[in-house]
């Protein structure tokens, strides 16, 4: 049975494990407005709902949330500077959820250095969809554990049935076998994850993915 974006997002909204951060349950108590889950719930959603009819190519799969990006977002790979460049490619508007000036993520910026030159629906999620922590320390980033991405995987399986995308973009390893695991009947592209070294290998592939046109980047070295 095909979940409704609705019941996805509630799904998302209930999930909880130690040293995680929910953003659309849990509100930062330094860098978020009063009803900054209310808003990522509601970005989710009309994200969702436009994702859900229209023909998706694909889903682009990262690991987990960052704590410079989606922690405050509510939005895989991007930070506070794309988010509405990413609102805008599903014909929404929306607010953003934290004070303060905005914040840059290095991910978030090879990421839709990418997107920028691309037409095609694409959709933004991760394997986990929470930002995971070390103890104590909730601005850090942590690789999720097996119990977190279990839940994850359900939660993927449940998004690829429900957009019905041609591919699936796995970037990373990590990425890449959560991918295989739920595919359904979509293909799957391994990608290098950009961070570590791995931002040139990243690009040439994608824009070999995509057709794109070779252009120098404006982006720092990793």
């Amino acid at each position: 049975m095909i979940i409704s974006p609705r019941q996805f997002v509630d799904s998302v909204s209930d999930l909880a494990f130690t040293d995680t951060f929910n953003p659309y349950a849990q509100r930062c108590p330094i860098y978020d407005r009063h009803d900054a889950p209310k808003r990522r719930r509601k970005a989710l959603l009309e994200m969702l709902q436009a994702a859900s009819d229209s023909e998706v190519d694909a889903i682009w799969i990262g690991r987990d949330l960052g704590h410079r990006g989606g922690r405050r977002t509510g939005l895989a790979l991007t930070d506070d500077v794309h988010m509405e460049a990413h609102a805008a490619r599903w014909g929404i508007r929306i607010s953003r959820p934290t004070k303060g000036q905005a914040v840059a993520e290095r991910t978030a910026a090879v990421i839709w250095s990418v997107l920028s030159e691309i037409e095609s629906s694409v959709f933004l999620w991760n394997v986990f969809p929470l930002h995971p922590h070390e103890t104590d320390a909730p601005f850090t980033n942590r690789a999720h554990n097996q119990r977190e991405r279990r839940a994850g995987e359900e939660l993927l399986s449940e998004l690829v049935g429900l957009l019905r995308p041609k591919r699936l973009v796995a970037i990373g390893n990590d990425a890449a076998s959560s991918a295989l695991r739920v595919r359904h009947r979509c293909e799957v592209v391994q990608v290098r994850h950009p961070s570590y070294g791995g931002q040139t290998q990243f690009l040439d592939t994608m824009h070999r993915l995509y057709a794109l046109r070779e252009r120098e980047s404006k982006l720092e070295p990793s």
